[in-house]
């Protein structure tokens, strides 16, 4: 039985990802599409005229637009960012076996943190290039046209196969291994000062506070290559050379500001979405040492 407890502590963090992906989906995806669409598109004014455009041409559910791809995407997606971080902290405490504690630092909880996006990209980059061309045809000459993820992916797949699909993953990677780094230290840094001395079991306030804040402070940091990844994701194949170029060619069009085009509603959907998500992990780990 002992032999086994590794094998079921991975299980355990691979399905407490998974509920945290489908918690912070629930929560945030409409604050995403928002943030898409400022970030793809010049034709609105600011957040509440984009939310004002939204609802008025597509309705509420409008921001709603592309979900599917990230609640098929986020049970593997979030599962391996979950596994992955676990992994990175055990990797953490094999190099450094003479340790006198137990308990990782935030320095090294940060390592494990941008650790858990290497692997995490292989979910994450295609998923998105999906996500972001649903959020974006409607704003595009010619109006609609793809009925949802399968024909739209199918699409891309014609198009240029593996590499049209994983189109932004450079990108994706200078936008999450920065950002996971600060998304996993302010949890627990935040959760180590909330929670209260000597409670044993999982504190919910303290939880969704420190998950809502890893959130805004992995957002915080991430908006400028989250910017060069949706641009290079929702333009036609070709436009951009690469993350570089891409770079360059907003900052000589539109000005350095923006590439901070969508942090507005980033950081909206950043505490909600995440403290559900936390939570969501939370509650699913708490259930599952109950039952093994």
């Amino acid at each position: 039985m002992a032999d086994d407890a590794p094998k079921m502590d991975q299980i355990k963090s691979l399905l407490g990802g998974a509920a945290a992906g489908v918690s912070t989906v629930l929560a945030g995806h409409p604050f995403d599409t928002l943030k898409v669409r400022l970030q793809t598109s010049n034709q609105y004014k600011g957040l509440a005229d984009c939310f004002k455009q939204t609802v008025a041409k597509e309705g509420f559910l409008g921001l709603y637009k592309g979900m599917a791809s990230p609640l098929v995407g986020v049970t593997p997606m979030f599962a391996l960012s979950f596994w992955s971080y676990d992994l990175g902290c055990q990797l953490v405490r094999n190099v450094t076996p003479n340790r006198k504690n137990t308990d990782l630092s935030l320095t090294e909880y940060a390592i494990a943190g941008g650790f858990s996006a290497i692997p995490t990209t292989i979910v994450t980059t295609p998923m998105e290039r999906v996500k972001v061309i649903l959020q974006t045809q409607d704003q595009a000459a010619g109006g609609k046209k793809y009925k949802g993820m399968l024909d739209a992916g199918a699409d891309m797949w014609r198009e240029g196969g593996i590499r049209s699909l994983y189109r932004g993953t450079i990108a994706t990677l200078a936008r999450d291994v920065p950002g996971s780094a600060a998304y996993f230290w302010a949890y627990e840094a935040v959760y180590r000062a909330l929670k209260p001395k000597g409670q044993e079991g999982l504190s919910v306030g303290s939880v969704l506070f420190a998950g809502g804040m890893a959130g805004v402070a992995m957002w915080s940091i991430a908006i400028p290559p989250d910017v060069i990844k949706s641009r290079i994701q929702a333009a036609p194949a070709g436009t951009y050379k690469g993350f570089v170029d891409c770079g360059v060619k907003i900052i000589a069009s539109e000005g350095p500001t923006a590439l901070f085009k969508g942090l507005g509603p980033a950081l909206l959907r950043a505490f909600p979405a995440n403290a559900a998500g936390f939570l969501g992990r939370a509650a699913m780990m708490e259930v599952l040492h109950r039952l093994w």
